[in-house]
């Protein structure tokens, strides 16, 4: 039974007056739920348990699927199915990236790996060597169980602000996302670059503020970006000049960051995320009243999300990077 045939059936049932304030009950406890039981950024525990909990539910993967990412729509925009638009991401950023042209056996570090949807595309389809990092225990343990033995793509629980490779330990590094939980953009910047070979490629995609050197933030802004930080346990979004500095700062590009705004051919992916709940009827009966409950809390961050990337507070952002052969001095 659909959210939507539940509700018109309930509105069938009840005398007017009742469903006026099952609505208001309904509509007042969906905000008191949504404000009190926020995620805000405390540290990388909280991350961590925020996605480990995620996983260890289900819903987000049932939903989402194995990339716990947005898809990519095309330019000019195409109707897409929301799994598949999901990979064809995948293959746009090796595209974007160049790394299509980069031979089988090149080592891969997927920082931020989820449970693994990219980094099996990338052991698969271009015989790439991965490991995907992540700070979830649960993720690592899920990206495994859904990773076939004979794919040379390996899991393991790392840190970004401090990872645990030596220098120059990977031809590519890839991150989709990862960039808004972490609480220092120029370590992170910095432990990208270091990892890499010299000659080496970094191709990132993440979410980005618009950068308010240029233009602050207004006053309808500055609480909606509030709300985008601390439901979903992110300390700070860079923006795509700024972060670009950053990696320049690190004294590891070669020449410049390559850089590109994705926003519109990802837009679709707000809307198309909350369109899952309704049409995947099949997901109330498997995961039941606590699971309708958790999945509509996340309804208002997914249309605060529409709404920031479609006004222009929000960007999603892409770079590109070449490790120098050395570093210069700082």
């Amino acid at each position: 039974m659909s959210i939507v045939f539940l509700l018109v059936t309930v509105s069938m049932l009840l005398p007017f007056p009742l469903l006026l304030a099952l609505l208001l009950a309904l509509l007042v406890g969906g905000i008191a739920l949504y404000v009190f039981t926020s995620r805000p950024y405390q540290s990388s525990d909280t991350v961590a348990n925020s996605y480990d909990q995620w996983t260890e539910d289900g819903i987000l993967e049932f939903y989402w699927g194995e990339h716990i990412h947005l898809g990519h729509y095309g330019s000019p925009l195409r109707q897409k199915e929301f799994l598949t638009a999901k990979s064809d991401f995948v293959h746009e950023m090796v595209r974007w990236g160049g790394l299509d042209q980069l031979p089988a056996g090149t080592t891969v570090l997927d920082v931020g790996c989820g449970i693994g949807g990219s980094s099996r595309i990338l052991a698969r389809e271009y015989g790439f060597a991965v490991t995907g990092i992540t700070i979830s225990p649960e993720q690592v343990k899920r990206a495994q169980q859904l990773t076939p033995e004979d794919l040379n793509a390996q899991f393991r629980v790392d840190d970004a602000m401090a990872l645990s490779f030596p220098d120059a330990s990977f031809d590519v590094v890839w991150s989709v996302e990862a960039g808004p939980h972490m609480p220092d953009k120029a370590i992170f910047a910095r432990e990208l670059m270091r990892v890499l070979k010299p000659g080496g490629v970094l191709v990132l995609a993440d979410w980005n503020q618009r950068d308010d050197r240029q233009i602050p933030l207004n006053f309808w802004e500055k609480p909606v970006m509030r709300q985008l930080l601390d439901q979903w346990s992110h300390p700070a979004f860079s923006s795509i000049e700024g972060f670009s500095e950053l990696l320049e700062a690190t004294g590891f590009v070669q020449g410049k960051v390559i850089t590109a705004d994705w926003t519109e051919p990802t837009l679709p992916s707000w809307p198309d995320s909350i369109w899952q709940g309704i049409i995947r009827p099949d997901g109330l009966v498997r995961f039941g009243f606590t699971g309708l409950i958790k999945s509509l809390r996340e309804v208002p961050t997914l249309l605060l999300m529409w709404l920031a990337f479609s006004q222009g507070l929000c960007r999603f952002g892409m770079f590109r990077a070449v490790r120098a052969d050395r570093p210069s001095d700082l």
